[in-house]
């Protein structure tokens, strides 16, 4: 059933938003989904458009990086919808809470939201082990807790505790394909 997603038109211009904390396995997972034959895909990397920044990037998990942090919601919406206006199935992979969506819900293309939560110990050994010293563990333990809160949007929600980066692909392609993540 999943493989049908990418190969039908109907997913041709969405996006889909894949969030999570650091370690949770998004741009593993966007990989995967981006190389899945069928319609044309996009891959954009958020942490691409805060790196972009050069003099005055503000580390984006500090209070004080709010207003920079709005502005490359707004820019990385706008690059997503661009792609997704001309039939590409985009796939925005990065830290997007509930309180950065406004942007990609102005969009007119059709929208998923997807939040994929290990346990916090696994999302901090992720990080460990592949050396993501730039965001401490109380950063994380933070966005772990606002990402575990999502009241109405907790629907999007994927647990991904024990899965393999196939599974998580898999997990994603019958939860778009079903309109679960629909926003």
């Amino acid at each position: 059933m999943s493989t049908l997603l990418f190969q039908s038109s109907h997913c041709a211009g969405d996006i889909l938003i894949l969030t999570g904390t650091p370690g949770a396995g998004k741009t593993t997972a966007a990989r995967r989904l981006v190389l899945h034959p069928g319609v044309p895909k996009v891959h954009l990397q958020a942490d691409d458009f805060w790196n972009a920044i050069g003099t005055g990037l503000i580390p984006p998990y500090l209070p004080e990086a709010h207003v920079q942090n709005a502005v490359v919601a707004r820019v990385l919406a706008a690059a997503a919808g661009g792609y997704a206006s001309a039939g590409y199935f985009v796939i925005v992979d990065g830290i997007i809470g509930p309180w950065f969506l406004a942007p990609f819900r102005a969009l007119s293309n059709p929208l998923h939201y997807a939040v994929l939560r290990p346990p916090l110990e696994t999302a901090l050994r992720r990080c460990r082990e592949r050396g993501s010293g730039a965001i401490g563990a109380d950063a994380i333990e933070s966005l772990h807790a606002q990402l575990s809160a999502l009241g109405e949007l907790d629907r999007h929600a994927i647990e991904v505790d024990g899965m393999a980066p196939e599974e998580v692909a898999a997990a994603l392609l019958e939860a778009t394909e079903s309109g679960r993540l629909r926003l």
